[in-house]
């Protein structure tokens, strides 16, 4: 039995397989409309959703299998019982468990205990789902990632750790630009560097946008993580020259934008940029629903 709550345990070949799995969904569902008939997922939400509800719920139901939507309303979780003892009960009733928790040592206590998959929808540390859909986009319009170069701008976080994970092992280049104090966390760095050492490629991070001129595609996230209470006031002047718009475009020759959303229009990203024909957002959105389709066939 095989989890995914981090890439960085996926080869390249299986993550490059499940990306083919999702090309071929996406074209037709009706061989797979039965692929998990009599079979259920529980979707676990500790932190509020729109794109991965919706995506695993409609996804689930096209290939044929029931999701079962667990919101907090008996508390947070490891509270009412514990977590062990969560992840037994819904084993026996459920063919995988999707978690989107807050933090990352509670889906390791999740798959420590659960006799199904278990599939990391978003922690503090990683998002591995959300990369997935995001390679899937970039290789609609690429076909083959290898020597491709992907920039990050803003602030370091969950997504910046998977994105660098799944590059490396896809064979993309990847430049990180964030405010000085605001990059990735030091360890998940580190391993980074030396999946891309492994792998043959490069990552770069900087806090000059310099460094940006020459990417393929640009991605931004927002400026402040979900569950942070931080008054945007407080970090736009510090944040703005990385705003993402149409002359950080034209300066880098970017030819395609990303967001994993939700965005924050004229804050991070300028309307002008994310309506766009560069922009690949609601493309990426759609792709969630056939990445997580692809994982949840691999996995199940």
């Amino acid at each position: 039995m095989q989890h995914l709550l981090t890439l960085k345990h996926w080869s390249s070949a299986q993550i490059e397989a499940v990306l083919e799995k999702a090309l071929t969904l996406k074209a037709d569902y009706t061989p797979h409309h039965e692929a998990l008939k009599g079979k259920s997922v529980a979707t676990l939400f500790e932190k509020p959703s729109l794109r991965t509800r919706v995506s695993f719920d409609v996804g689930i139901n096209k290939l044929g299998g029931h999701a079962v939507y667990l919101d907090q309303q008996n508390g947070a979780l490891g509270q009412r019982e514990s977590v062990k003892d969560f992840a037994q009960n819904l084993s026996r009733w459920c063919d995988a468990i999707v978690a989107r928790v807050f933090d990352h040592g509670t889906l390791e206590e999740l798959a420590a205990h659960a006799t199904v998959p278990v599939v990391n929808s978003l922690c503090n540390l990683y998002h591995p789902c959300q990369a997935m859909a995001d390679m899937l986009t970039l290789k609609e319009q690429y076909g083959s990632l290898k020597g491709k170069t992907l920039a990050y701008v803003g602030d370091g976080n969950n997504v910046t750790h998977s994105l660098m994970i799944i590059s490396a092992k896809l064979g993309v280049n990847m430049v990180v630009v964030c405010p000085p104090g605001h990059f990735p966390d030091g360890q998940q760095v580190v391993e980074a560097q030396a999946l891309a050492a492994e792998h043959g490629t490069t990552l770069t991070l900087s806090s000059d946008l310099a460094a940006l001129k020459g990417v393929d595609a640009i991605y931004a996230d927002t400026w402040i993580s979900m569950g942070d209470s931080t008054p945007i006031e407080q970090i736009k002047a510090k944040f703005a020259p990385y705003q993402v718009n149409a002359k950080m475009m034209a300066d880098s020759g970017a030819s395609y934008f990303l967001h994993c959303q939700p965005a924050h229009r004229e804050v991070e990203v300028t309307s002008e940029v994310m309506d766009s024909e560069q922009s690949l957002v609601m493309d990426q959105a759609e792709n969630r629903m056939h990445a997580q389709n692809a994982i949840l066939l691999t996995l199940i």
